[in-house]
């Protein structure tokens, strides 16, 4: 079983239960999914490029990533129906668990100039969302392979609509929030 679900399960649930005041287990806050994205409107027309960037997040992610392909032509954009837009990866289970724990033990620490992530990523109902600037802080990351340096969008997804029980649930597993209010 993997070191953060195990925490969860033995530690984080108990202590949201009594700080939360819940009475029925069954809606204690937990994480349910994280999904990583990213938009390579940049790379439309290079193959190579495209596939380079789903191979890394692949790497990271530990779960094959998937190309996002346009369903509708926006002349605006420049995009035509069934060009590539973006790379994601839904992470469920023990590689959601895995994720988290690299990206808070091993990633987050490794940014430069980090001073902890902002908490105004939360959506009024319970998930929250922040970018990275690069791939390269994951250490799995060969810089030598890596075709262009790239963000990332990650999104956490918890079973709470309540952005304060979302925020505790986060917390408790170590994310690196800056210091100052919540916005929920």
């Amino acid at each position: 079983m993997a070191r953060f679900k195990e925490k969860y399960l033995a530690e984080i649930a108990p202590a949201l239960q009594k700080d939360l005041e819940i009475k029925n287990v069954m809606q204690t806050p937990k994480l349910e999914k994280i999904i990583i994205s990213v938009g390579t409107g940049f790379a439309m027309k290079d193959t190579k490029l495209i596939q380079n960037i789903a191979d890394t997040i692949s790497t990271i992610a530990g779960q094959r990533a998937t190309v996002v392909i346009t369903k509708k032509s926006i002349a605006g954009f420049k995009v035509r129906e069934g060009m590539p837009v973006g790379i994601r990866v839904t992470l469920r289970g023990e590689n959601m668990y895995n994720f988290l724990d690299k990206l808070i033990s091993i990633a987050l620490p490794r940014t430069k100039d980090f001073r902890g992530i902002k908490r105004n990523g939360f959506d009024g109902r319970g998930n929250f969302n922040f970018g990275l600037t690069e791939q390269l802080i994951f250490p799995e990351v060969d810089y030598d392979s890596i075709m262009q340096i790239h963000g990332m969008n990650i999104t956490m997804v918890t079973s709470t609509e309540s952005d304060t029980e979302a925020y505790a649930l986060l917390e408790k597993f170590g994310m690196p929030f800056t210091k100052g209010s919540t916005n929920g």
